[in-house]
Order: structure tokens, then sequence, then C-alpha cells
């Protein structure tokens, strides 16, 4: 595998995580482990993830409402796990938008099977939705996003305007306090490397259209958009 995205485990039982994290990481999977609810959801919110492992019983809430938060603005593949085995919360589970529910103890083994069996069907299906690149490669801003002709970039409030200060100051560079300043992130509050992960976000949701090679680094200094590529 290539530059895989991690698997997101949100389970409050270092013991699993940590048996789970060496199976995976020894199949060659990066991971990204947190013990609540609230550290898992700030995380999946800013980064793209190839799965979510779940844990129904968490220190801070539910695993379900959790569920309910991220299947609103994402749809990446979610394995519950829970020390409980009742039909009905295999059902709620999975009617929320699971795809799937292990119950504890499970052998991280078999786990590890059921994550490879939905990461692999998800890439299935984005590689059969693949759009095509177009042709007129011109960026219209267009209702708090960017689009290519009628593809739009999917962006979320922070990359739009990330990009937005990045095509408004083309070609000059940005640092990134400025990009944090652009996308409303309080530099007391936040890393300036979180503006490295919206950067590579920005650059994957270009990469249909054609546009990734145009948002550039300069080393040491920042970002900066061109509008004729590098």
């Amino acid at each position: 595998m290539s530059n895989p995205l991690p698997v997101v485990i949100i389970e409050d039982e270092p013991a699993i995580a940590e048996n789970l994290i060496h199976v995976l990481e020894m199949d060659g999977y990066p991971v990204q482990w947190f013990s609540t609810g609230s550290e898992g959801l700030d995380y999946l919110t800013q980064h793209h993830a190839a799965l979510l492992v779940l844990d129904v019983g968490l220190p801070d809430g539910s695993g379900f409402e959790l569920c309910k938060t991220i299947r609103g603005f994402s749809d990446l593949p979610i394995i519950f796990l829970t020390a409980r085995s009742d039909e009905i919360d295999r059902v709620v589970g999975l009617e929320i938008g699971a795809d799937d529910y292990v119950t504890k103890p499970f052998s991280p083994r078999e786990l590890l099977a059921r994550i490879k069996l939905r990461i692999k069907a998800k890439t299935k299906v984005e590689s059969a939705a693949q759009p095509t690149i177009a042709t007129n490669l011109e960026l219209v801003a267009n209702n708090f996003d960017y689009q290519v002709g009628e593809q739009a970039l999917g962006l979320t409030a922070a990359e739009f305007k990330i990009l937005q200060k990045l095509i408004a100051s083309s070609p000059n560079v940005l640092s990134r306090e400025q990009l944090m300043i652009a996308a409303d992130m309080p530099p007391e509050s936040l890393y300036e490397r979180n503006i490295d992960s919206h950067i590579k976000a920005i650059r994957n949701k270009l990469k249909p259209v054609g546009l990734a090679q145009h948002l550039s680094t300069k080393r040491g200094f920042g970002y900066f958009y061109s509008p004729k590529g590098e």
C-alpha cells in the first residue's frame, strides 16, 4: 500500500486498542488511536481516514450518538466494537450508519479481515464513481465551495477559506499563520501544522479535476496557488 489513509480507533481500553494497533501496523496500516469520543471527533473533522473502529461505550458519551454525528459529514466505513451482544444493539448500530458490528472479546485477526474487506469495498465503490477530469480547468467559487464546470470539490468550510485566500493572493506565498487566520483558526489554540493537513485535503480534492499541481509548497515559508501550475 502506498501512503494509505489511517485506520482510526476510538476505544477507551488500552489493552484492546494496543492489540488491534499491533495487527494493523503489522499489515501496513497507519493507525490513529483516541480514548475518548471528543478527541476522535476532533481528528475526523480535520483529517481523512480509511475506516473507523468505534467503541459503543465511551467515557464521554455513546458511540451510537458519535456515529450519527460522523455520518453528518463523512461516509467512511465504521465498525462498532461493543461488549453487548443483544440483537437490538446490532440493529440500532447498523441502522444509524455503521457498516459492521463486532462483540468483545474478539479475535484481532478476524477484525483485521473485516477492516480490510470494508476498506476494499469502499475503494471499489469510489473507483467506479471516479469522475472524469474536466477539460475546462477554471475554478469557480459557488455556494462556499469551488467547482470546475459542473463538478464541485466538496470543500469543508476551513478548506474553502484557505483555498479562497490562496487564490486571491496568487502567486504570493502565504505562511501557515496567515492561512490559519484566513480559516478563522485561533493561533493560540491550534497547531500551525494543522494547516498542512488542510492543504493535503485540498490537494486530494483538486486531483480529480487535474488541478492538484497548482497548489504548491514553498519549503520553509508556506504555500501558494499558481493558476498555471508548476
